[in-house]
């Protein structure tokens, strides 16, 4: 497992770009939209993890619910791992709950799968992997 990103639930993809864009020293290298949540997300490279800037697409997602709850902040830690549902199963063992135990398409080439913020100390917590 590495910490493959770290997920901001951003307001304004296009503010937050230009000063995450000035804070790294560099342009995201992709921004994509994932129709499935309401999200567009851009990625930033910050060595060998990412930053993850979340928008929502539309009042009704899970974004502009948690934004308007808490504000623009940290949404979530994704881990990068190899075999996601040997980690699935790893982890059910070990007495963690999911939201989902099944891996959707999620963005940048990966499958994903989030385990319950009630279970991780209040961290929403992402498995990845890349798509194979």
């Amino acid at each position: 497992m590495k910490i493959e990103h770290i997920g901001i639930a951003v307001k304004d993809l296009g503010i937050s770009d230009d000063l995450f864009s000035r804070l790294l020293g560099e342009e995201h290298y992709k921004q994509e939209s994932v129709e499935r949540e309401a999200v567009t997300t851009s990625f930033y490279k910050v060595g060998e993890s990412k930053i993850e800037l979340v928008a929502a697409s539309n009042e009704a997602c899970t974004i502009s619910k948690f934004i308007e709850k808490r504000g623009e902040s940290i949404h979530h830690l994704a881990f990068g791992v190899e075999d996601i549902h040997a980690e699935i199963a790893r982890l059910k063992e070990a007495g963690f709950q999911f939201i989902s135990e099944e891996p959707k398409d999620g963005a940048d080439n990966k499958v994903v799968v989030f385990l319950h913020p009630k279970s991780t100390n209040g961290v929403l917590v992402e498995l990845c992997q890349e798509k194979m």
